[in-house]
């Protein structure tokens, strides 16, 4: 297979640059592939492949989504342990799946792309990586929203005397064996790993800036005769799949209503209400927004651990730190040995945006100015032939393989259209971009998400929801199932240049 063609001016280049290797990257590989387009590089700026499933080793780390949602619909795994499956089985499914669909020969890891431009000279995106510089027709970023840590701006933070460590960048060579340890943020991580360092440490002091409504988790493990079955007759998995993918579709229906989950939330509240009998620690523990504001947690060992004697409840943010001292914003103090930060990633504004620039040489990330902005979530103005996974408002409340699955049937139809129809560049009308983009704030202000009486990670540093969906995820399907030409700005190839229909599709 001829993996680069050089052009007239030496320069490596591809149809297709890929960049990122978790699940959206590796699903855009296969489907490429399926398309019978093998004219492809996949950039992974790490030594293997993983993404958010490689970088994440904290203890307890987990889905939050039942396994049989969390995978590729053509893809089951009838062999998942448990109901949620754990980080190390996530990571060799993903592997499993990388070797079954031969996607290695297209894979370049350990090159990580620096910069990414369109050229409207060229015509071409000139990626730039730390291993040289690369051309491609068309690019797919599938950089995920859930990689670069947010640190926190504390005062005195950098002088801590003690160790200090993001828990996605666990380390696993500290002992915490009867040390003091403080736990910023009460994040979807922090719950993972308190209750597994709960019982080690000495004193364990958790700053929570906000109080999060915590659901139980139907977490069990997966029997041998049911993982038989599911081998055997795939069909009930998929139905077991449908289940749970209709539970989740009814969460994100009821987030359209405000009053529908308050009704909701009394499950929350019973939780909370049976684990934390001190009513002071109630207090502390009960949100004073509607759930659903933010993402919706669960666990059935957070409440239990946070209950334990060693375990103190600071319910402020943290402040400052001196020495080994820490300081809350509501001047509770504590001193300890060790800091973990479990403030989560960048979700509002993705990290690629600082990397990307458009056909003027912007940055994409100073064209958005704090509130990404895009069509379907998936292309931007002034990009040609770019693609986003997990754009602008395009999350949900589901399986975070329903929108990876949408936009690649939609970023397929696009770029199988323009092979056969000798499209040179495919870029979004910015007057179609707009209305879709009123279309969206206006539908989701009466969500919870924008109505629940919270700060979340959804609503942008401008006070606007740039990242959810604000329909239904079959809405979502249904609008990605065929890409319309006539909603874009296209340029088509001279005639002479335009390829037979079966130089790449079969």
């Amino acid at each position: 297979m001829d993996q680069h063609k050089n052009n007239s001016k030496a320069h490596i280049f591809y149809k297709i640059i890929i960049v990122g290797g978790g699940f959206a990257g590796l699903g855009a590989a296969i489907k490429l592939k399926e398309a019978g387009i093998e004219d492809f590089i996949l950039l992974e700026k790490a030594s293997e492949m993983g993404g958010v499933w490689r970088e994440n080793t904290y203890p307890g780390c987990a889905c939050d989504v039942p396994s049989a949602l969390y995978s590729y619909s053509f893809e089951q795994n009838p062999s998942w342990s448990r109901v949620f499956a754990q980080q190390k089985e996530i990571k060799q499914y993903l592997f499993d799946v990388v070797d079954k669909y031969k996607v290695m020969p297209h894979v370049h890891l350990n090159q990580e792309a620096l910069e990414a431009k369109w050229s409207d000279a060229e015509q071409c995106w000139i990626i730039q990586t730390n291993q040289g510089e690369l051309r491609s027709q068309f690019a797919i970023l599938a950089c995920g929203p859930m990689h670069e840590p947010v640190l926190p701006n504390v005062k005195g933070i950098e002088d801590f005397k003690g160790e200090i460590f993001h828990s996605s960048q666990w380390r696993h060579d500290l002992d915490l064996t009867g040390k003091r340890v403080a736990v910023i943020g009460t994040g979807a991580s922090a719950l993972q790993f308190v209750p597994q360092i709960q019982p080690k440490v000495q004193q364990l002091t958790v700053f929570q800036r906000t109080a999060q409504w915590v659901l139980p988790k139907s977490d069990m493990p997966l029997l041998a005769p049911v993982r038989a079955m599911f081998k055997l007759l795939p069909m009930t998995q998929q139905l077991m799949r449908g289940s749970v993918y209709g539970i989740f579709e009814t969460i994100n229906g009821g987030i359209q209503s405000p009053a529908a989950m308050k009704q909701f939330q009394k499950l929350a509240k019973w939780h909370l209400n049976f684990h934390i009998k001190d009513p002071i620690l109630r207090e502390k523990l009960t949100p004073n927004f509607i759930i659903g504001c933010k993402r919706i947690l669960q666990s059935n060992n957070w409440y239990p651990a946070l209950a334990q004697k060693n375990v103190d409840v600071i319910a402020s943010g943290l402040a400052e730190v001196k020495g080994n001292t820490l300081i809350a914003s509501n001047g509770e103090s504590c001193e300890v040995d060790v800091i973990i930060l479990g403030t989560g990633f960048e979700i509002a504004e993705p990290p690629i945006a600082n990397r990307v620039y458009n056909r003027f040489g912007q940055k994409m990330s100073d064209v958005w100015q704090g509130s990404p902005e895009g069509y379907m979530g998936t292309m931007v103005e002034n990009c040609p032939n770019g693609f986003l996974m997990f754009g602008p408002n395009v999350a949900v409340s589901s399986s975070a393989f329903i929108i990876i699955e949408a936009q690649l049937d939609y970023i397929m139809d696009a770029l199988k259209q323009a092979i056969e129809l000798g499209i040179k560049t495919i870029e979004p009308n910015p007057k179609i971009t707009k209305v879709f983009n009123e279309k969206v704030q206006a539908a989701l202000q009466s969500t919870v998400w924008n109505k629940g009486g919270c700060q979340s990670y959804f609503i942008d540093r401008n006070g606007r929801n740039s990242t959810v969906w604000p329909w239904t995820t079959f809405k979502l399907r249904e609008k990605m199932k065929h890409f319309e030409l006539k909603e874009y700005l296209i340029d088509y190839l001279p005639e002479s240049q335009t390829p037979q229909k079966s130089e790449h599709v079969m």
